[in-house]
């Protein structure tokens, strides 16, 4: 397993906050994936509420 660094913004409110989360997966499909799942899960959003803007490999 490798780790992403995954940087981004999400909708808090009614104004959009920076992220940048590490996650351990196997590809970079399974990283975005597992941020949406993350943030959905934690904050309750949709997907079209999270804007994923890089993954990179750490």
């Amino acid at each position: 397993m490798q780790n992403y660094v995954v940087k981004g913004t999400f909708k808090a409110g009614l104004s959009w906050e920076k992220f940048t989360k590490t996650i351990e997966s196997q590809n970079e499909k399974n990283a975005r994936e597992k941020t949406y799942s993350i943030f959905g899960s934690k904050h309750g959003l949709n997907r079209s509420l999270i804007k994923i803007e890089s993954v990179a490999e750490a």
